[in-house]
């Protein structure tokens, strides 16, 4: 088959949309079923995969998402931008008849041959308020445009495969799950592999507990941060909550509660990690704690458990799939439960062995090649259906 993959989320530094659609083109290249690729991006083709010439920049990156919140609010620039972009994608693309097209982020432009595209979950539909009024109209409208015009549906979890066809009215036969993977660059590492990165961050190896991910309501940040206020002092002193990830949308309250902690010396928020530090950072935790409202998939988790990281996540949406029986799952709200799960992670030696070594075995059932060879499935399913 022909394909035309976009490539418009791989912007440096990567986000986890970016990387899946990174890893999806690195993986898809080169296999026996993919007769020809090309590459879109913006309104055009593109030669080649964008390159990391934003690594280290992560302000340029602010910057973009600051003129995108000032873009969205303004509804007359905002539909005028769409108009005239989905024009010039439709016009691009109308001599690709014989080309399936694969829209990794949401969104599908108008194309003339088969068209699939990934939906990476339903919270701007199922749980809005964890989104700015904004972003939920604008990604209303995309969506159910993408949905009109897909072939096939690809979502990143069986979890999230169900709910799309269901809050949709799909068919479910329509709808593929092709689970994400972990980089081979997340394993587990020894202390002096460790020493470098973590000395340069001001941490020791197993001497802290870690959440990556942004800042946000929707990362139930509030109840972490109320859950280890209730570990013991001296336990919180030992291994300190550390936060890796922007400051995201609606978080004033709990930058105040993090403010708070920060002060007692039990917390810290690195902000922007390079991507090269992270695998050091999850290997050297003492636990990885991930009590998420709702996610599409959780790849922190994943990437936690190949890292050899025991892991405190929560029972809810993809994640009971993702971390399998190897992580403590708990109720996202009940504080007193995600407490005593964080409170068995740091000092239940037994427990930890069992979960490390769980975890390690969770992990290995995922890939990105696995994802790449679950994703060219549902290409001949949907060529199929054209």
């Amino acid at each position: 088959m022909k394909l035309i993959l976009a490539v418009d989320p791989i912007r440096y530094p990567l986000t986890g949309i970016g990387r899946y659609t990174l890893e999806l083109a690195q993986h898809l290249n080169g296999m026996p079923e993919i007769e020809e690729m090309r590459y879109f991006s913006g309104v055009g083709f593109v030669p080649d995969l964008p390159a990391p010439d934003m690594v280290g920049e992560p302000g340029r990156l602010e910057r973009i998402r600051l003129i995108k919140r000032w873009l969205a609010r303004n509804k007359v620039l905002l539909e005028a931008h769409r108009a005239v972009s989905h024009t010039r994608r439709a016009r691009a693309l109308s001599q690709s008849k014989e080309w399936l097209f694969h829209g990794p982020n949401f969104y599908l432009p108008k194309t003339p041959g088969p068209s699939v595209v990934t939906m990476h979950d339903l919270s701007v539909f199922t749980h809005p308020q964890f989104h700015p009024k904004e972003r939920v109209q604008h990604m209303h409208g995309e969506i159910r445009l993408a949905l009109k015009r897909a072939t096939m549906l690809i979502a990143v979890s069986q979890f999230a495969r169900k709910e799309i066809a269901s809050h949709f009215d799909w068919p479910l036969e329509r709808v593929g799950a092709a689970p994400l993977g972990a980089s081979s660059a997340y394993h587990p590492r020894s202390r002096e592999e460790l020493q470098p990165t973590l000395s340069r961050l001001g941490l020791e190896a197993e001497g802290y507990t870690l959440f990556t991910g942004t800042l946000e309501p929707r990362k139930n940040l509030d109840g972490l941060l109320a859950a280890y206020e209730q570990l013991p002092q001296a336990l919180r002193m030992r291994f300190p909550l550390i936060l890796a990830g922007y400051s995201g949308w609606n978080n004033e309250a709990i930058v105040a509660r993090l403010d708070r902690a920060k002060a007692a010396g039990w917390a810290r928020h690195l902000g922007f990690v390079a991507e090269n530090d992270l695998p050091a950072l999850f290997a050297g935790a003492r636990a990885f704690a991930f009590p998420s409202h709702y996610e599409g998939f959780g790849l922190p988790v994943l990437e936690a458990m190949a890292s050899g990281a025991p892991v405190v996540t929560a029972d809810v949406a993809s994640l009971p799939e993702v971390a399998g029986d190897a992580a403590a799952l708990c109720e996202p709200t009940d504080i007193e439960a995600l407490a005593a799960a964080l409170h068995r992670a740091l000092e239940d030696e037994a427990w930890r062995a069992g979960a490390r070594e769980k975890g390690l075995a969770q992990a290995a059932r995922f890939s990105w090649q696995q994802c790449a060879n679950d994703t060219v499935s549902i290409y001949k399913q949907a060529m199929q259906f054209a």
